[in-house]
């Protein structure tokens, strides 16, 4: 069961290949404002390495957000393009679960009561984050958030709380004194934690419209204003 995985949601632009869950192979490019430019230079190192051809593919998958507006609508009309010429179906993977996924694939000790906050930058203090226990349970939904110290004072039925995602990093200062709140910095987002999640979503044939569907931006796009006149 082949199926190429694109993640674009952050500034890491990344592609991998997955035969029934298990990664295969994947290019992770942590460069910024790359994605237009390197998307489809990845995916055609992507399968050139593995020696498949796109036609042999059974699916693709994207990241589907929340994150950067710009990325994610890169990412999702590349899929489509794809599926379209293909005539394959799109699996949509929830960017924050694929990083908790992630996050859990690499720290397979993690407690059943800890609280897992993959979070996503969105400028300045605020971040995109959900809560899942270790077992990967949603226990709070997306939200866009700020986050100061006093953020996790309410949690108390918990070992730990874990924070990481490019969103996570600015916060290791903020968490210093507080024992419960382990930040686990320069965690990154990868297509590579898209395989899990991707191929439960093929076998219980959770595919979206590929004519209809849209990135789950979470917010309204707001550029930046230039400073010249």
């Amino acid at each position: 069961m082949l199926i190429l995985q694109i993640e674009t949601a952050t500034a890491v632009c990344s592609v991998a290949l997955s035969d029934s869950g298990k990664t295969i192979h994947h290019v992770d490019l942590n460069e910024p404002n790359v994605h237009a430019s390197k998307l489809t230079r990845l995916i055609e190192e992507v399968m050139t390495e593995t020696g498949y051809s796109l036609n042999n593919l059974d699916a693709i998958a994207v990241s589907k957000g929340p994150g950067s507006y710009t990325g994610l609508r890169i990412g999702v009309s590349t899929a489509k393009g794809l599926c379209y010429g293909l005539d394959k179906p799109l699996v949509a993977i929830d960017s924050l679960y694929s990083l908790a996924h992630g996050y859990n694939k690499l720290h397979e000790a993690v407690s059943a009561n800890s609280l897992l906050y993959p979070m996503i930058d969105a400028r300045r203090r605020e971040v995109y984050t959900a809560a899942y226990d270790g077992a990967l349970n949603l226990k709070k939904p997306t939200q866009a958030e700020i986050i100061d110290v006093d953020f996790f004072n309410d949690i108390s039925e918990s070992d730990s709380i874990v924070l990481f995602g490019d969103g996570a990093d600015k916060f290791a200062e903020t968490f210093v004194a507080d024992t419960r709140v382990n930040v686990v910095e320069n965690f990154r987002q990868s297509a590579d934690y898209l395989s899990g999640p991707a191929f439960q979503a093929f076998e219980r044939k959770n595919f979206d419209d590929v004519a209809y569907f849209e990135p789950f931006y979470l917010k309204d796009f707001v550029p930046l204003k230039s400073k010249n006149p």
